[in-house]
């Protein structure tokens, strides 16, 4: 928030938030127009591949008390790789290129949505995740595989092990939800909604 209030209202027509949550704790500083996750760029979507044998799988995600209490078993009893930070761009896309399975872990012990989720369906990863809220229109046990303890994720990450493709279709489905985060779909739809908003609706801000 006090971030928030350093914003510069008069220089900026309407306000997107990635996070819903937000807004109703922005909306006395600066109101918020629309919100939707962040797009995923458009080279980072994929086919669903066969799974390889062993599943490669990784958490992409800075640790934390929480991510680490539900990682610490999984990593000692199979290969999961923890990329904690400095992956981006064509690395990070090489990366998914290779991955069959991602995990997607709170920061918190409290409900979010974080945007490697996207990541991972529209690269054809099998996503693994705890409880999303919002959850985007994204159906738990159709779309991704949910957990909801590191029971739960080690149970998922065995099953996977002994039988590499048995979520295939799950990783079908969550790449073809994944379109809905497409760049090229959502920038445009944005932008003509915002021009329209704007030739109705005005701005307060002063244009030279």
């Amino acid at each position: 928030l006090a971030e928030t209030r350093l914003i510069d209202r008069s220089n900026l027509d309407r306000i997107v938030s990635f996070d819903p949550l937000f807004v109703e704790a922005a909306d006395p500083l600066a109101p918020v127009w629309r919100s939707v996750p962040l797009p995923v760029d458009d080279r980072f979507f994929m086919p669903v591949r066969p799974s390889s044998v062993p599943p490669k799988v990784m958490f992409i995600g800075r640790s934390t008390d929480h991510r680490e209490y539900y990682l610490v078993e999984v990593k000692h009893r199979f290969d999961v790789v923890h990329m904690a930070h400095g992956v981006f761009g064509d690395r990070l896309l090489n990366l998914l290129r290779e991955l069959d399975v991602g995990i997607n872990l709170h920061n918190e012990p409290y409900p979010s949505f974080e945007n490697r989720v996207c990541l991972h369906l529209a690269a054809g990863n099998l996503v693994l995740s705890e409880s999303l809220s919002p959850t985007h229109g994204l159906e738990p046990g159709i779309d991704y595989v949910e957990i909801r303890d590191r029971d739960d994720l080690l149970r998922a990450v065995e099953q996977i092990h002994l039988y590499p493709d048995l979520y295939r279709r799950v990783r079908i489905r969550g790449r073809r939800k994944a379109e809905a985060f497409r760049a090229s779909r959502v920038f445009p739809r944005l932008v003509h909604d915002l021009l329209l908003d704007l030739e109705v609706f005005g701005t307060d801000r002063q244009v030279s």
